[in-house]
């Protein structure tokens, strides 16, 4: 259960780091302003877990020393973001425990829900791009699953053709790895 806060002002980012953990949504820092957002839906659930679990089977055959995590808190110079997956320096993963600098974020990862395409598509890329994220990749489960690539070049990102269900997606950074988007919503 979600409680109010009461919070006079603009909000900062130690103030966010300070509210108690809630399951139910997510809590984001943009510009002083809290964006909230529900809990990921199944579909959406079962898209992170998979590419997870691809995203850290590809990167230790790589010998990437990184580490792939869901639902972190990530500091961009504006805020606070919470992308649904972040692939970080490991070194940086032992060092932090409750928020990762950006500087230290390889690679986002966003699964477009309905509560968030407009964030994930406008807001958050621009926000990554601003914070020098490498990589920023998003998921789209509707109407049929995609995976949009975009490499950081001159502020923000290159996006390269998206990658459709019933194709393999061939992706060489930040390190090898190959799925069909499908593979990723398919129970």
């Amino acid at each position: 259960m979600s409680v109010a806060h009461s919070h006079a002002g603009p909000w900062t980012l130690d103030a966010v780091l300070a509210l108690p953990e809630d399951t139910t949504q997510r809590v984001e820092l943009v510009g002083g302003q809290l964006m909230m957002s529900p809990a990921p839906g199944l579909p959406h659930q079962r898209a992170s877990h998979r590419l997870h679990v691809l995203l850290e089977q590809a990167a230790e055959a790589a010998g990437a020393d990184v580490e792939v995590f869901e639902g972190i808190n990530v500091i961009v110079p504006d805020g606070l973001l919470i992308p649904d997956l972040a692939v970080i320096d490991a070194v940086a993963a032992e060092e932090s425990p409750v928020a990762v600098p950006a500087q230290d974020v390889l690679a986002v990862v966003e699964i477009a829900s309905p509560s968030t395409r407009v964030t994930d598509r406008k807001l958050k890329p621009a926000l990554y791009a601003a914070a020098g994220i490498e990589h920023y990749w998003r998921i789209e489960l509707e109407p049929a699953p995609r995976l949009l690539v975009g490499r950081l070049q001159n502020g923000s990102y290159a996006d390269l053709p998206p990658f459709l269900a019933g194709a393999v997606a061939h992706v060489d950074e930040p390190f090898p790895v190959a799925f069909d988007p499908a593979s990723l919503s398919r129970r």
